[in-house]
C-alpha cells in the first residue's frame, strides 16, 4: 500500500485511469489535454458523467465496464501537480496495487497517431508524471502514452508546443488515437498491465 494512505470504505475500483491535462476551456484542445481526451471519451462512451470531489482535486465517475469498475478521473489542479490529486484518488478508490493505476498523458517523444502501455520507468521530462512519483514515492505505475510528435528542431520549445492545438489534418488521426487507448483502457481492467501491452504495443 501506498505510504500514508488508509482505504476508505466502498467497493474498490477494478482500474484507476487519471488523465493528465489542465483545467479550463483554454486548455481544453491542447496536445497536453490528450490524457482528459481520453477519459472524456470514457465517460461518453459507457454514459457516465464527470462530478467535481470535495477533496479529491479532481472531477471522475465510476464506470461499470462488463462488469469491472472502472474509476476515471481529470485532475482540476494543474498538470504539474497532478501527484496531490492521483494521491487523494487512490484512498477513494481503495486501490493499492499501483499496476493497476494508470495515468495517461502526451508523448513527445511518439508521433502522432501512436499509443503504448508502459509500467514504470523515467519521466522523459514530463512534469505530470514526475508530480505523481513525487507523492507515491514510486515511480511503479501504469502508462499510457498518446503521441503527439515533436516540435520542429529550433522552431519552439516542448513547453510551448504541447500547449497548443494540434494541426486540423492531425485530428482525424488523433480521434481515431484516442478510440484505440479507450479500447486499451477496458481491455487492461479486464486483463493485467502486462498482457494488454503485449496486445496493443505491437499495433
Amino acid at each position: 500500500m501506498v505510504a500514508g494512505l488508509r482505504k476508505s470504505s466502498g467497493t474498490p475500483a477494478d482500474l484507476l485511469v487519471v488523465g493528465l491535462g489542465n483545467p479550463g476551456e483554454q486548455y481544453a484542445t491542447t496536445r497536453h489535454n490528450a490524457g482528459f481526451w481520453v477519459v472524456n471519451e470514457l465517460v461518453r462512451r459507457h454514459h457516465g458523467r464527470l462530478r467535481r470531489g470535495r477533496r479529491e482535486f479532481s472531477e471522475s465517475d465510476v464506470l461499470i465496464v462488463n462488469g469491472l469498475r472502472i474509476a476515471v478521473a481529470v485532475p482540476t489542479t494543474f498538470y504539474n501537480r497532478t501527484g496531490q490529486a492521483v494521491q487523494a484518488l487512490l484512498k477513494v478508490h481503495r486501490l493499492d496495487d499501483l499496476s493497476r493505476l494508470l495515468i495517461v498523458h502526451d508523448e513527445l517523444d511518439l508521433p502522432v497517431g501512436v499509443c503504448r502501455l508502459k509500467f514504470g520507468g523515467g519521466f522523459a521530462g514530463n512534469n505530470g508524471l514526475k508530480s505523481v512519483n513525487s507523492h507515491l514515492r514510486t515511480s511503479d505505475f501504469s502508462r499510457l502514452r498518446l503521441g503527439v510528435d515533436k516540435p520542429t528542431e529550433g522552431t519552439q520549445s516542448g513547453a510551448d508546443y504541447v500547449l497548443r492545438r494540434p494541426a486540423r489534418a492531425e485530428q482525424p488521426i488523433l480521434e481515431q488515437v484516442v478510440a484505440t487507448a479507450c479500447d486499451a483502457v477496458e481491455y487492461l481492467a479486464a486483463t493485467d498491465i502486462e498482457t494488454a501491452m503485449n496486445r496493443f504495443n505491437q499495433r
